[in-house]
Parts: structure tokens; C-alpha cells; sequence
């Protein structure tokens, strides 16, 4: 089946350019822009004096070698306390010619601001003050059951740690549960280096989630990889993930990230406050 000069002009705007590579000291895997705008402190400044932010959704096992704890003393709960001092991972933005030419890339360091291990999801924040050109399209909240199996979907990612490329397939399946879990699957092809890669919406290109797992099948004393059977976060999990960790100005206009930013502040004096008090302890009484 051919594509049109013009549907591949969209392809590579809508899914392939805002997607990047995500790499750690012991790991690469994919990651996609879902955010880049003005940020608020800056907003009303001349756009020569304008900073942006840029976030990135990924897996993760693609950052777990990163995420480090510390001991802290902490003036709120008054004792020393576990604290994240993560390290920086890389990002790597990508840059084409003559649509689909790449002829490199721009390696930024990025923050690890948020992430879930059993959801496997993980928000990183580009060091970086310039504006991301692409970024993926959000399919809209809670509008999921509204995907069918069968529609047409786009895979994108770093397989193998590969410059980005795309896959075609459709939905295959919903409602999977992997440790306890809900995943999608699709059989768009993908392999190692696709997780934290996304999944689009072939005729919209919405983003509809990021791509976790692959299935497996054990043969004699070697392991084949399926990889039309690949399984996705669906989108919905990742709105939820970003509610839950204060970060909704990605997809709610109403608020922005400062204020988000208060909310992350308080929550965390909060818990810090509850670790100042004791530990009840139980007592056995005989009668």
C-alpha cells in the first residue's frame, strides 16, 4: 500500500521528529516530547528574552540506573531522611534534512523529575532554555474506549539504539494486565530500545502511549523475541501519572508549572512533616 508524499510529511513532523534517545551510564531506550512552552516567569518578556521548558515521557527501566537515594538531614521532620539524589541522564534531539536525511543529533542533559516503577513510567525535564520545535499531539483524557482493536496505529522509537524510525500496525489488544497493570498492545514491530518510545494514532497522529514491553517466547535454551506483539502504557495511565505527581500544566492550560511547582513543594514539607512524629507503637496486654 503506497503513502502520499504529503501523509509522509506528516508522519515525519507528528511522530518521527519529537522523538528522542534516552541514554544513562548502563542504558539506552526512547523517549518522546510531550511539552515545550514558554515558562511563566518569562511569559511577558520580549521573545528574544523568552525561556521555554521541555519535558519528556520514557520508561522507567530506561532511567532506573539514575534514580539515587541519600541520607539528608531535614529541618522539617527534624532527623535525617531518604532523599532522591538522581543523576543526570542524556537526551538526544535529532535533525534531518531533506525530510528524512538525519544528519545528527543535540545531546542534552535532563532531570529526573518524576517517575512511577510499577506503572514503569518516568518525566524528564530538558536542561535547556530553547524551545523543542516538535512535540507529540496528546490523544484527549479519558476518550480511550473510543480506540477500537483494529484501528491503524504508528510505532516510533530507538530500536537497538537506532537513530528513530517508525512501524505500522494496529490494536491488537486491551486490557492486559502485566503485574497488575494495565497494558495495550499493538502490532506495530518493535524490539530493545523501543521502551519509553510512543505509539500514535495512524490517521490523527495523537499520542496515545509509550511502548514498555515485548513478548517473549521461551525455545530450548534460547529466547525469541515476538515483536508484533509489543505492549504499550495507554494514555490514559499517563494522564493519570501526571496528575498524581503535579505536573498537569503539560495538558491542563489552566494552571502552568509554577503553580504546579508549589503544589510538588507542599506535598513534600507535608510528608517531611509526617516523619517527625513517632512511630505508633503497639502493646500486648493479658488479661
Amino acid at each position: 500500500m503506497g503513502i502520499s508524499a504529503e501523509k509522509l510529511k506528516e508522519i515525519h513532523k507528528n511522530v518521527l521528529y519529537p522523538i528522542v534517545r534516552v541514554l544513562t551510564e548502563h542504558a539506552a531506550g526512547t523517549g518522546v516530547v510531550i511539552y515545550s512552552a514558554v515558562t511563566p516567569d518569562t511569559i511577558d518578556k520580549p521573545d528574544d528574552d523568552k525561556e521555554y521548558e521541555s519535558y519528556v515521557v520514557t520508561c522507567h527501566h530506561v532511567v532506573e540506573d539514575a534514580i539515587k537515594f541519600v541520607k539528608k538531614w531535614s529541618s522539617i521532620a527534624k532527623k535525617d531522611i531518604t532523599v532522591e539524589a538522581n543523576e543526570l541522564v542524556r537526551v538526544e534531539l535529532f535533525k534531518y534534512e531533506k525530510l528524512s536525511r538525519c544528519i545528527g543529533g543535540t545531546t542534552l542533559d535532563a532531570e529526573i523529575v518524576a517517575y512511577d516503577k510499577p506503572l514503569d513510567v518516568a518525566l524528564l525535564k530538558v536542561k535547556c532554555s530553547d524551545k523543542v520545535e516538535h512535540v507529540a499531539k496528546l490523544y484527549a483524557r479519558e476518550k480511550g474506549d473510543d480506540i477500537k482493536l483494529g484501528t491503524s496505529m504508528i510505532s516510533c522509537g530507538c530500536s537497538m539504539a537506532h537513530n528513530p524510525f517508525f512501524t505500522f500496525g494496529s490494536l491488537t489488544s486491551k486490557g492486559d494486565q502485566i503485574d497488575a497493570k494495565e497494558y495495550w498492545m499493538t502490532s506495530a514491530n518493535i524490539i530493545f530500545g523501543n521502551s519509553g518510545g510512543p505509539v500514535f494514532l495512524e490517521d490523527t497522529y495523537e499520542y496515545v502511549g509509550n511502548t514498555a514491553r515485548v513478548a517473549t517466547v521461551q525455545l530450548g535454551f534460547g529466547v525469541d523475541i515476538i515483536t508484533w506483539m509489543g505492549f504499550f502504557i495507554p494514555i490514559d495511565s499517563i494522564y493519570q501519572f501526571l496528575e498524581e505527581n503535579y505536573f498537569m500544566f503539560v495538558y491542563d492550560k489552566t494552571t502552568d508549572s509554577k503553580k504546579c511547582a508549589e503544589l510538588r513543594k507542599a506535598k513534600m514539607e507535608e510528608e517531611e512533616r509526617k516523619m517527625s512524629f513517632p512511630s505508633p507503637k503497639s502493646s500486648l496486654h493479658s488479661e
